[in-house]
């Protein structure tokens, strides 16, 4: 999968249109922001009520952003899971490369071996 411009992405042969996001980046950044700023802390499912989010959003907003700000270990910084993506995307196109070199082998070794048998 190859992520091309204005969010296209090509599968295979075919291209698909990538899902918009749900929510703006600027309302994730400010409710982050807010979030992290308030003293004391607001309960985050009424500061989502009051935003006009799903708490579980904002949660998992929150969560990010304290991992990329090396707060908290259990995830991977926003960096390291884009960095996890593009390396699953090249791991697979690499393996459809050596699937194709394998097939045109096999293929370029029985033509020229006249001792093998066709079927």
């Amino acid at each position: 999968m190859e992520l091309l411009d204005h969010g296209l992405m090509a599968v295979g042969r075919k291209l698909s249109v990538a899902a918009p996001k749900k929510y703006p980046d600027e309302l994730r950044q400010r409710a982050v922001r807010l979030y992290r700023e308030s003293d004391p802390k607001p309960v985050i499912r009424r500061l989502a009520e009051q935003l006009g989010v799903h708490h579980e959003a904002l949660r998992n907003w929150i969560r990010q952003a304290e991992a990329d700000a090396d707060e908290r270990h259990d995830r991977p910084t926003s960096e390291m899971a884009e960095e996890n993506r593009r390396l699953r995307r090249e791991v697979a196109e690499l393996r459809r490369a050596n699937e194709i070199l394998k097939a045109a082998s096999a293929y370029f070794a029985a033509e020229l071996d006249p001792t093998r048998r066709r079927s």
